[in-house]
């Protein structure tokens, strides 16, 4: 038979203390920590509980754990969703604060992650998190995202000792990377969208699908109106900041969303904006395994359809062109130059 642990009778002075609360309790055993603070009168500031257990040997390996490394209570009863704020709060206020396509990418991250959001840090293990992720039903992409996500709410935690281990370092993306995988839409789908002109979500797809631009860059692109093309891009060197002359066919619609949407293409989360892609999707009788990055999709066969140049299609995209000797000679095609171009493309 195992050995019965042993309970002292006494705990040590300056240990703290387990007390045994009143009445029907799930976890009547309160663990404290020592009284080190007193007021003018003498009387002790009782400080505030390490937390409640369902028997006396719990709450004493809790006191064990407390003395072994004293910590804030108070931070340590902070919860993803709090820590995550925190987080956020300290990034956009410090010298270099994210851009704003990262702080989207944080806030659409977070909520994924609400099965999260009310545990506190220092009760997460790595099955949480992994399960968070892999339940998601979520693409490589976003996945990612959240990931990331999940790096910097820990960075933040160690970093004020809410946390005594970082479990997001451990969890991983299990599925496939899909990014560069997708169907373009076919050309009767497409006039089917072009049927639908005029409703937000047929627009916004046609500006994708004449732009090639990711659903992820909409939010944060700048838009010139007068001189006619859009400015911005995500993910790598060569696709961020990059100038893609604004079609002449999808002008109307660049207009009609800024204007309804007071200055914003999409005034909404992307989760929305797929949703409302695979009911328009379905009314339009088109498989509704489209995805949004299907329309980067579409612009690459549209180029390669109607005669883009090679490389004008690669500056345009976003892509890398290779070698210096290529970037130096190809990289620099001004406005007038992609436009030519991009007008090749038309319905």
């Amino acid at each position: 038979m195992p050995r019965k642990k042993s309970r002292p009778m006494r705990l040590p002075n300056g240990f703290g203390s387990v007390v045994k609360l009143s009445g029907k309790r799930r976890n009547p055993y309160m663990a404290r920590p020592p009284i080190k603070e007193y007021q003018l009168n003498g009387q002790p500031v009782v400080p505030k509980a390490i937390g409640y257990f369902p028997d006396w040997y719990t709450a004493y390996d809790a006191l064990v754990e407390y003395n072994r490394s004293p910590y804030d209570v108070d931070t340590r009863a902070l919860t993803f969703a709090e820590v995550y704020e925190k987080m956020l709060a300290e990034r956009m206020s410090s010298q270099k604060p994210p851009s704003r396509s990262t702080i989207y990418a944080y806030r659409e991250a977070f909520q994924h992650l609400s099965q999260l959001h009310n545990v506190r840090m220092m009760d997460l293990r790595l099955d949480h998190l992994q399960s968070a992720l892999d339940n998601s039903g979520l693409r490589y992409s976003m996945q990612v995202h959240v990931l990331n996500l999940m790096h910097q709410v820990y960075k933040y935690a160690l970093k004020y000792d809410i946390v005594e281990k970082d479990y997001s370092h451990y969890t991983q993306i299990n599925i496939v990377n899909d990014n560069e995988k997708g169907v373009p839409f076919t050309e009767e789908e497409i006039d089917r969208i072009w049927n639908e002109e005029g409703d937000p979500t047929a627009d916004l797809l046609l500006i994708l699908i004449y732009s090639g631009f990711r659903i992820g860059a909409i939010k944060t692109l700048k838009i010139d109106l007068e001189k006619g093309y859009f400015q911005g891009g995500v993910k790598t060197r060569a696709s961020k900041n990059r100038i893609v002359p604004i079609h002449p066919l999808i002008r109307p619609a660049v207009i009609r969303l800024l204007k309804v949407n007071s200055g914003q293409l999409l005034p909404q989360s992307t989760v929305i904006f797929r949703k409302q892609m695979r009911e328009l999707l379905e009314r339009m009788n088109i498989p509704t395994t489209h995805t949004p990055h299907d329309c980067r999709h579409t612009f690459s066969w549209l180029c390669d359809k109607y005669g883009v140049d090679m490389f004008t299609k690669k500056v345009l995209m976003g892509h890398s062109l290779g070698t210096s000797v290529t970037e130096n000679t190809y990289g620099h095609r001004n406005l007038e130059e992609l436009r030519a171009e991009i007008e090749k493309i038309c319905h």
